[in-house]
């Protein structure tokens, strides 16, 4: 059976004054935090693809989400729908390489050979840096 290309599940988000924004999935017993609502929505998004990623593996029922209308709230608590992309998380979980073609200007190569530089590194670590990736 095709895996789901996406997922989108309701979140709970929890304000309460001098700690992290928290958030929890009550369809999947899943919470985490983050210090603003941007920090909050990327880490939402992160544990929801990883425990998703998880459950596929492991060939765990997932549960169909709750809508949003139905989400009881607290005061203090908002919802709002977390959207994963599961291609993407599924190819970050498998740590093969694969090749690419680049192309750079012939004084660039021998710059860069003269010093030593490995281009797969040094690409590597541009391209993450570039998509805010830490490691």
């Amino acid at each position: 059976m095709k895996k789901p290309d996406k997922y989108v599940y309701p979140a709970v988000f929890t304000y309460e004054d001098g700690y992290e924004i928290a958030v929890v999935f009550p369809d999947l017993e899943l919470a985490t935090s983050g210090k603003d609502d941007s920090d909050a929505l990327t880490m939402a998004k992160e544990a929801l693809g990883g425990r998703l990623w998880c459950m596929e593996q492991d060939g765990d029922d997932i549960p169909a989400p709750t809508r949003l209308r139905d989400v009881v709230l607290e005061p203090g608590e908002r919802a709002a729908l977390v959207e994963v992309y599961m291609p993407s998380v599924r190819m970050a979980q498998v740590n093969r390489s694969v090749n690419r073609t680049v192309t750079l200007p012939a004084w660039l190569n021998a710059a860069a050979l003269e010093k030593g530089i490995n281009f797969s590194q040094a690409l590597q670590s541009t391209l993450m840096n570039e998509l805010g990736i830490i490691r």
